[in-house]
């Protein structure tokens, strides 16, 4: 074949550290587009980013030369820089994030999942839903090393 051609679809997810509430009403929309934006400059695309006071879901397609690493730690760097300078000197995201392949025929029903985020979390702590993608999809782990 002469062409390299993918659609690799991820559900990211990551907090804030400590799972504080951060991100405040009136940050969210111009962090989501942040996230967005950040996530085109990496070469991917973002088909949605949404999420609470204390994390975020961004689902987008990986560009086909990409890890997932790569974009997600630059996202989060940058991301934590531009809050500092919007006023939340105390900004900061944990160290790790959880990543979830979703095929195609997903992809609504996750990217109205993201966009349901608070009246989701009416119901579930952020760790509660967590854990319930970690039994899902199944990954292993360890739950002392989770929520750092």
């Amino acid at each position: 074949m002469p062409q390299s051609l993918s659609n690799i679809l991820v559900h990211v997810v990551f907090s804030t550290k400590n799972r504080l509430a951060l991100i405040e009403p009136n940050a969210e929309d111009p962090l989501w587009r942040y996230l967005a934006a950040t996530c085109t400059a990496n070469g991917c695309s973002a088909h949605k980013v949404g999420g609470t006071a204390d994390h975020v879901h961004a689902v987008g397609s990986l560009a086909r030369t990409v890890a997932a690493a790569d974009p997600i730690e630059e996202i989060k760097k940058s991301s934590s820089k531009w809050m500092k300078t919007k006023g939340v000197p105390a900004f900061a995201w944990q160290n790790g994030y959880g990543a979830f392949t979703i095929g195609q025929s997903q992809l609504d029903a996750v990217v109205a999942y993201v966009a349901g985020q608070k009246e989701h979390h009416r119901r579930w702590t952020s760790q509660e839903e967590f854990r319930e993608f970690l039994a899902n999809y199944p990954v292993p782990h360890d739950e002392r090393y989770v929520w750092d």
